[in-house]
């Protein structure tokens, strides 16, 4: 299959435990723009480290019609398709080839965490990004000089970043609106059973509101304000102050459609903050209680422990123990001819 459009030619880069579910929301756009057009308009690519089948995070493996090192003269965007723990992932041949694409004026992207990478290597240096909600904290604290956004996907020159799921379906419906006009991707997205097409501003998460199925606004007002006072939480008659009430009112609100008190409430998100942090950086024990808001690190530990079953600690090495896909520096085959 060969597109009349060089520019329409995408290579999925998987890495080991890539999200699957990112990577077909991403190609069946593609394929659907073709077949509502009746032409070719995109042709797509799987690309691994060596031309062999990658494990995605679901079990499943997916085949890779191109080792890395023929896939470079043939592709015009690349996207590394990330997944779980894919900010352990760690190889100097991917660190080479990318250098090497972005040199050869190759748009790069990535899809749900693969932008963890992407900042590892210094490719997102200077571009506004996303990545999944989950692992924005984690993402902020190791890369605090970087623009990241809470939108679904970021289109940033020749930088595209998704937050992986459902938001590579909306960025690539974005690139056929731009490309062939807005009456193909809505034809797409109807396709596709999408009742509307997200733009790169709507945000991953659904409203406070809808999530918890409360629409008392002081209650939600209260809530968000814990989430943005996580590293210097505030005290229960400042965050009723805050919201103008007083602070048994404030305790009834939680009471009354949480079913906890706030104190508790605040807790649970802070320590479920700090899980995150162990999990997605290198950030000591130490220093992911002080950034959530623990006075010392053995009120953190206790905290923990009574929350989760078991230590900080564990919970740092059971991530740290997982398959840390570290690899030799090894020379790249130069590109496959077309």
């Amino acid at each position: 299959m060969q597109t009349t459009d060089p520019g329409s030619q995408f290579g999925f880069l998987m890495v080991p435990k890539f999200s699957l579910g990112a990577l077909s929301s991403a190609i069946e756009p593609l394929r659907l723009a073709n077949y509502v057009s009746g032409r070719t308009l995109y042709e797509w690519r799987t690309v691994s480290m060596d031309g062999t089948a990658v494990a995605s995070s679901a079990g499943l493996s997916v085949a890779a019609d191109l080792a890395m090192g023929d896939a470079a003269a043939r592709l015009s965007t690349v996207f590394l398709c990330g997944g779980i723990e894919t900010h352990l992932f760690e190889d100097s041949r991917l660190a080479i080839w990318l250098r090497q694409i972005e040199r050869r004026g190759t748009n790069i992207g990535a899809l749900c965490t693969g932008s963890h990478v992407l900042a590892r290597l210094g490719l997102l240096d200077g571009y506004r990004c996303t990545i999944h909600w989950e692992n924005l904290p984690g993402f902020v604290e190791d890369f605090p000089e970087i623009d990241v956004s809470e939108d679904i996907f970021v289109i940033d020159r020749n930088r595209y970043t998704c937050a992986g799921g459902m938001a590579a379906s909306d960025m690539m419906l974005s690139f056929i609106s731009r490309d062939h006009g807005y009456e193909l991707a809505a034809a797409v997205s109807e396709g596709l059973v999408c009742e509307r097409i997200r733009g790169e501003d709507d945000h991953q998460r659904m409203a406070l509101r809808l999530r918890l199925a409360v629409s008392q606004p002081r209650l939600l007002s209260s809530i968000n304000l814990m989430s943005e006072h996580i590293e210097a939480p505030l005290s229960q008659a400042e965050l009723a102050r805050e919201v103008g009430l007083s602070t048994r009112q404030i305790e009834r609100l939680f009471l009354k459609y949480l079913n906890c008190t706030p104190s508790r409430y605040y807790l649970d998100m802070r320590l479920n903050r700090a899980r995150a942090l162990l999990q997605q950086t290198c950030m000591s024990v130490t220093n992911v209680a002080l950034a959530t808001g623990f006075v010392s690190a053995s009120h953190f530990s206790k905290s923990y422990r009574q929350h989760f079953g078991h230590a900080p600690r564990e919970t740092k090495r059971l991530t740290s123990g997982s398959t840390p896909y570290r690899s030799i520096d090894v020379a790249l085959p130069g590109p496959a001819p077309l």
